[in-house]
């Protein structure tokens, strides 16, 4: 069951997706340009989803637990360190540079360009390359 509802759900946000215009990389490109030819529609885009993001967590949170998961996996780690703010110079650098991140760029693999296909390869190996980077939570100690 849980399959089936991850399976509707990355359906849905994919659809959503590609309907926003955030799979086209173009468009983000030109929400991101501006000084230049701005498109500030991806900004509705975002505040919408945010808006419906908010609005879901009020209600589902209020549940005892999901529907099919014994508990809620929310983050709990909300310090601004070394490696988040790394990450995210990575990760602007890349939307900024290409026009996707990785919801759109996995979304638009179905397209077979090559762009995508390269940009989703590098972002597998960026991932591989955190992964053994990274330190272990049992590796982490205190200061």
């Amino acid at each position: 069951m849980s399959l089936v509802i991850d399976l509707a759900a990355g359906l849905i946000f994919g659809i959503g997706l590609v309907i926003s215009g955030m799979a086209n990389p173009a468009k983000v490109l030109n929400f991101l340009d501006v000084a230049g030819s701005w498109d500030p529609s991806l900004a509705f885009v975002m505040l919408g989803a945010i808006a419906v993001t908010a609005t879901g967590y009020h209600f589902v949170l209020r549940q005892p637990k999901p529907l099919v998961d014994p508990s809620f996996h929310l983050p709990v780690q909300s310090k601004i360190d070394r490696p988040l703010v790394i990450g995210s110079a990575i990760f602007g650098l890349g939307w900024g540079l290409f026009g996707f991140c990785p919801g759109p760029a996995i979304t638009s693999l179905g397209l077979a360009a090559t762009g995508t296909l390269v940009f989703v390869a590098t972002m597998l190996i960026g991932i591989l390359a955190a992964g053994l980077v990274r330190k272990r939570p049992s590796e982490i100690k205190e200061a």
